[in-house]
């Protein structure tokens, strides 16, 4: 399908202008985003703030195009504090974990992002959305709070600008912890992602430990089940 301008790139897809309403995501490695559609489109109806999706051609994804910064953008420019933003992504976990699954009989399973963060938050006039599902799945929640938590470390002790920023939202979410995260098949998950360099991979560590103190500093419970 032709397309216009590319308007952004993740580290697996690429995201084309299409018009004033729609983009189209495009996987560079050729993967089809039919799952992807329908996961979002079972969220869509039920409430949950996801990019309306126009249909799936080619394997491209053709859905709304959203208004608004990402959370990260938002962040940078001082129209939100990161307090504010780890509550923001502690509600949409929860949000998204009272929701059914899609497929799953397993009473105890929900559908899990596994990759939410604020890069993936974008801030619209109509509130939050979260993009990117391309690794959502079917699961306990604690294994979502473990990746959302594991992410943001990873940020926190990496030698960057944005480290400090990115602890405070990291306590900011775990804040609004009120049960076991699943660290251990995080950690699991993360080690084993082919878009992780090395360099990345070799502060996954200091990452769980730097989520293991927060929490026992703030008087939750790790669960390092793997």
């Amino acid at each position: 399908m032709q397309t216009g301008p590319l308007l952004g790139s993740g580290r697996t897809a690429d995201v084309f202008v299409i018009d004033d309403a729609w983009v189209l995501r495009r996987y560079r490695d050729g993967r089809d985003a039919a799952t992807e559609a329908t996961v979002m489109l079972h969220l869509s109806s039920q409430g949950y703030p996801v990019p309306r999706v126009g249909s799936v051609v080619g394997g491209d994804l053709i859905m709304e195009r959203l208004s608004g910064p990402t959370m990260v953008e938002a962040l940078q420019q001082g129209m939100l504090t990161p307090e504010e933003a780890g509550a923001i992504l502690a509600g949409l976990l929860r949000r998204l974990h009272a929701l059914p699954p899609r497929v799953s009989t397993d009473p105890a399973n929900r559908v899990l992002h596994l990759d939410l963060h604020p890069e993936n938050v974008m801030l619209t006039p109509e509130g939050p959305m979260v993009i990117d599902w391309a690794n959502a799945k079917e699961g306990p929640p604690a294994l979502d709070w473990g990746m959302s938590a594991l992410i943001l470390a990873e940020v926190a002790v990496d030698p960057r600008a944005e480290a400090p920023l990115a602890r405070t939202i990291l306590v900011s979410l775990l804040g609004d912890v009120d049960h076991a995260i699943d660290l251990g098949t995080a950690l699991a998950i993360r080690a084993a992602n082919p878009t992780l360099s090395q360099a990345e991979k070799q502060l996954l560590d200091e990452a769980v430990a730097l989520v293991s103190s927060l929490l026992h500093t703030i008087g939750n419970v790790v669960d390092r089940r793997g």
